[in-house]
């Protein structure tokens, strides 16, 4: 009889081993599914994982997408990071991500033709604002009205596609475009294209701006008395209430910081590599950026190795769909049987496998 035996406290080789367990898995299963469809299982793993970074064919061209698939991923499942540790769960980091885009994009489009230095850090501005604002619905709704953040940051996602939709079609619609929905393209408005700072290596401000908050997250989480409190409230929500920790501050200033970092996600894709605010602008960076902080161990650092790999794996799974001819359904489904295999032997960090019978007392 195999049964479940709690651990005194979790083991910390487990908490490292899980994320590699789960890659593995994923590989296994990923494999078994793409048998089943009729493709070479091995040719697909090795051109997910290995073709682009290693084969000359792909990796000139890959090796710069990884840092520009990357970048909001990290960003975003950095700021949930903070809320998913104090147990606030930001689920809706996709529509924060819209409105973000939609709020950056808005100001660069009002100032059009304008060639100013100041576009593009007021763009800055206002996509983070604009995600924070989003973000506060959830959170003045929960500390007011005790009302589910999942729920209601997840419905708002559903309202941010709409209003995108709206944006593309009307307001926001170039009218130099002939009637077809989508704004004008940034990357050919210079004061506010967020371009590449090196040539050739996908880095733009969204990847800086990446890479700042994984130091400034790990300085918060360890060296300050918020990110104390964020820890502490996430391990024993009482305590933290004997502590003098406030909640309802907690609250806000968690799903306010998600919020912002998702919003300058969507600002930087907008008036990068995305170019125009569209219909189908959002690509499920706010939902993928879920699985990369789980991945991460909602560490900054292992969120930053967990960001490059599922990056991978998005840059891997257009090259299967290319090369193999393998669904976009099936990548999408790959990607999520990482997230189900690392929930599931996560339970290993907390348990031990016993083989027998329970020892009666």
């Amino acid at each position: 009889m195999i049964r479940l035996e709690k651990r005194p406290s979790p083991s910390r080789v487990w908490t490292v081993a899980t994320p590699v367990l789960a890659v593995a898995l994923t590989m296994v299963a990923g494999g078994i599914l793409f048998a089943m469809l009729g493709k070479d299982p091995v040719a697909a793993i090795r051109i997910i994982f290995w073709d682009p970074l290693f084969n000359a064919q792909f990796a000139s061209y890959s090796r710069p997408q990884l840092l520009v698939k990357a970048g909001p991923l990290i960003l975003i499942a950095t700021g949930l990071s903070l809320g998913f540790r104090a147990g606030i769960w930001n689920i809706g980091a996709e529509g924060q991500y819209i409105i973000g885009a939609l709020c950056g994009a808005g100001v660069a489009l009002a100032l059009y033709p304008l060639d100013s230095f100041i576009v593009f850090p007021l763009m800055v501005l206002a996509g983070g604002l604009g995600g924070w604002a989003w973000a506060m619905i959830p959170a003045l709704l929960k500390t007011r009205f005790r009302t589910n953040e999942i729920l209601v940051s997840l419905l708002l996602v559903y309202v941010a596609e709409q209003i995108l939709a709206a944006m593309a079609l009307g307001l926001m619609r170039n009218p130099e475009g002939g009637g077809f929905p989508g704004s004008r393209n940034l990357q050919q408005y210079p004061a506010a294209a967020n371009t590449e700072l090196i040539a050739g290596t996908g880095m733009h401000w969204g990847v800086v701006t990446a890479f700042i908050a994984v130091i400034a997250a790990y300085v918060l989480l360890n060296r300050h008395m918020l990110g104390f409190q964020i820890r502490l409230t996430g391990q024993s929500p009482r305590a933290a209430r004997f502590a003098g920790v406030n909640p309802n501050r907690l609250v806000t200033i968690c799903l306010g910081a998600s919020g912002a970092l998702a919003g300058l996600a969507g600002l930087f894709e907008v008036s990068g590599p995305a170019g125009q605010v569209s219909i189908d602008f959002n690509q499920g960076y706010g939902f993928t950026a879920i699985i990369v902080a789980f991945l991460g161990r909602l560490h900054p650092v292992g969120i930053l190795l967990a960001g490059l790999l599922m990056a991978l794996t998005y840059i891997g799974g257009e090259l299967a769909q290319f090369t193999l001819g393998v669904p976009a359904a099936a990548i999408q489904a790959f990607q999520g049987m990482l997230l189900f295999f690392l929930l599931g032997v996560d339970v290993l960090s907390n348990y031990r496998i016993r083989l027998g019978r329970r020892g009666v007392a």
